[in-house]
């Protein structure tokens, strides 16, 4: 039997626990040392604000398109994943679900399954009681299967959930939007990370909506938050309080931000004169 000097058991032991204090780059250290991916600063940034706190009851990260949200969450879900805790629940658009498990096995070397219809009748079948109960895969799924399923992704204790295109999400506060509400219950008291980058679109209210999926008291409720801060009259008054209050759980970084380290293609739109056929100069010619 291989013996170890105290040093040798002292380092493994470290390795193992992943003790280091969640708001440092420490934290993020094996995460990064494992990823096939050049990282920018403002990424490593989100990602270490994402998990600055433990008992935090998730975040929103609503960088501009084009700024790596996708890369942000692979760090966090790898650092997760490197502490041992691997109910890892990944829920977005059907049409991005397959692009998530590449991205999941390329960059980060992280293995994922995906879960529809056909694949979770087939593991029950094979005497899976809840297919959603893994900790060997990420389990990626779309917004509507995930919303059908809700009482099986209810009874698995997820460590983290991340939501893509989490503004589709947006209008959970209203009573008509039946999926929000579902994912809503289902997944209370789970730490979720909400990936999207149009928190607002059309009213205040929709930002209400999105961090009610985190947690739905940091606002209270509908009434509440419109007394608030959508009633108020002074704009100066309602988005410094509005500000102070997201600034612990929702980061955007803006392009204009990141230019000094990020180039971005300039686009100019080419006008070129347009000139008829003789069949359709003929077509025109007034009989």
């Amino acid at each position: 039997m291989e013996t170890y000097t105290s040093h040798q058991a002292r380092y493994f032991a470290e390795q193992i626990i992943l003790k280091r204090p969640q708001s440092s780059y420490d934290s993020l250290a094996s995460a990064m040392s494992g990823v096939k991916v050049d990282l920018n600063p403002h990424q490593v940034d989100a990602a270490l604000f994402a998990m600055q706190s433990p008992l935090r009851s998730g975040a929103l990260l609503a960088d501009e398109v084009g700024l790596g949200k996708t890369i942000e969450a692979g760090l966090i879900l790898a650092q997760f994943w490197a502490e041992r805790k691997r109910h890892i629940l990944l829920i977005v658009p059907a049409a991005l679900r397959t692009q998530w498990r590449a991205e999941l096995s390329e960059k980060f070397y992280i293995d994922s399954v995906l879960m529809d219809s056909s694949n979770f009748n087939k593991l029950k079948k094979s005497g899976r009681f809840n297919p959603f109960d893994t900790e060997d895969q990420v389990v990626i799924c779309s917004y509507n299967f995930a919303s059908r399923n809700a009482d099986a992704l209810h009874a698995v204790s997820w460590d983290l959930v991340i939501m893509d295109e989490a503004h589709r999400l947006r209008n959970v506060y209203k009573s008509s939007n039946v999926t929000g509400k579902r994912l809503q219950a289902a997944l209370q008291g789970r730490k979720k990370l909400l990936l999207t980058a149009t928190p607002l679109q059309n009213n205040l209210m929709e930002l209400y909506g999105l961090v009610s999926i985190i947690d739905e008291h940091v606002f209270g409720d509908a009434k509440t938050f419109r007394e608030m801060y959508v009633s108020v009259t002074n704009a100066d008054i309602r988005n410094r309080n509005l500000k102070r209050r997201l600034e612990t759980f929702c980061k955007r970084t803006l392009r204009k931000q990141v230019t000094e380290y990020v180039s971005y293609t300039g686009r100019h739109a080419l006008l070129q004169e347009y000139s008829p056929t003789a069949e359709e100069e003929e077509l025109s010619t007034p009989i």
